[in-house]
């Protein structure tokens, strides 16, 4: 099993992932689900004014978020299969961190493994989902369950 991971920086925000680093922890999670197919992942870095842009036309709420995800359909015979696409605004994660770099790349990764798992049909609508999502946030991570949520609450300002 093995994650084609495609990643295109937009930010103006730099250096604050690695390529390996981020394919590994996509092929620990998938193969944590039980997804051993070849597998093709989409993450695009930008900055808040064009999340804001898909966050308003996607789901309707104005301003940026940290993380979107969509998924791909389904396509029989296609190697290697299309997962999804990750979206991840650095402008955000950069004020989540406090501009805090070490902070900003767990956060990053964070984000990987949260967008991975909605690609997979996880979600956090309710208490119960939230509980689900974060647990499995923390053992793909091997962090524990607070910081499986938001790395950026460690930061002390």
């Amino acid at each position: 099993m093995s994650v084609n991971i495609i990643i295109r920086n937009e930010s103006t925000r730099k250096r604050l992932y690695r390529r390996d680093v981020l394919q590994r922890l996509a092929e620990r999670i998938l193969s944590g689900e039980g997804k051993l197919d070849e597998t093709e992942l989409s993450v695009l870095f930008c900055d808040d004014e064009y999340m804001s842009e898909l966050n308003g036309h996607y789901r309707k709420v104005k301003g940026p978020t940290d993380v979107l995800s969509f998924e791909c359909e389904e396509v029989p015979g296609v190697s290697p299969a299309p997962l999804g696409d990750i979206v991840i605004s650095l402008e955000t994660v950069e004020q989540h961190c406090a501009g805090n770099t070490p902070l900003m790349r767990d956060e990053v990764k964070l984000l990987i493994c949260h967008g991975v798992l909605h690609l997979l049909g996880y979600d956090h609508g309710t208490r119960k989902e939230k509980d689900e999502m974060q647990s499995l946030q923390s053992s793909y991570l091997g962090v524990d369950s607070e910081e499986a949520w938001n790395f950026g609450s460690r930061v002390v300002v």
